[in-house]
Order: C-alpha cells, then structure tokens, then sequence
C-alpha cells in the first residue's frame, strides 16, 4: 500500500516538473495576452457611470496601452510569439523580451498605484474626457493595422 502511494506521489511530481518545464519554454508574446479591452464605451454611457467605475476603466486603458504602444512596430496584436515575426528564439533575445516584460509590470504597478491614490481628486468630466481619448487611441491601432497592410 505504501508503495503505491510512493509511486503515485513520485509520478505526480514527475508530471507537474514537466509541465512546469515545458511552460518555461514555451514561446512568449511580444504583447501581453492580458492586453485587451473588453468593451469600448461612448461619451454618454461613461457620464452614467460613478467616479469609482470609471477610475477601474482609467486604469485598464493605461495599462493596455503601456502593454501594447511600444511594440507597434513590430506586432499590434497580443499573442504573436518572436517566432511568428522571425526573430531568434534564442538566450539573448528570451531575456531581452523577459526584462522588457519586468520593467513594464514594474512601471504599470507604480502607475496603478499613484492612479488609485490620485485620480479619486480628479473632475469626473476629465475622467470620462481621458477614457475616451485613450479608447479612441487603440481604435487607431485598427487603422494602423490596415495601413501596414497596404
């Protein structure tokens, strides 16, 4: 009885090391897979809303934003891989995208932190103003796309 257990707890462990090693070497996006809107709004449905919702869609714009200007000339979608754009998936270039991913989550926990702290004290009209300039912005990337088509 004892030895089953064994067994079954060393295959276990086995398992979980291969699955952890394989998702360590799995190929990572450029964009952040998280970096998406769920839903983009218009002037009158965001004066509907209070002060504290519209902080939470404040803050979700910055950070799909920060996640995603900085590499529109490589890639404007989340979930493209180095692979997919042809450059090496090699040390050199893993470690780049990894410090890249670190300084930008460390940048995005600063602003997130001084948003929440700052922006309750600011105008309502200035929240909603600034919402809609930073969705009217990622619906640009939609024209940007088509223009790097051509």
């Amino acid at each position: 009885m004892k030895s089953k257990i064994i067994l079954l707890c060393a295959l276990f462990f086995l398992t979980t090391g291969a699955i952890s090693a394989q998702a360590k070497n799995a190929p990572r996006s450029i964009i952040s897979t998280t970096a998406l809107i769920r839903k983009y709004h218009d002037q009158k449905e965001l004066s509907g809303m209070q002060k504290g919702e519209l902080l939470e869609l404040y803050i979700e714009r910055i950070k799909v934003l920060v996640k995603t200007l900085p590499y529109i000339a490589l890639v404007t979608k989340p979930g493209v891989t180095m692979a997919d754009l042809g450059i090496p998936d090699d040390a050199v270039h893993k470690k780049i995208l990894e410090s890249q991913a670190v300084g930008t989550t460390t940048f995005l926990d600063t602003t997130v932190e001084f948003q929440r702290k700052m922006m309750p004290y600011s105008d309502k009209g200035n929240l909603v103003a600034a919402i809609l300039f930073y969705e009217n912005t990622l619906k640009s990337l939609h024209e940007f796309n088509e223009l790097n088509e051509m």
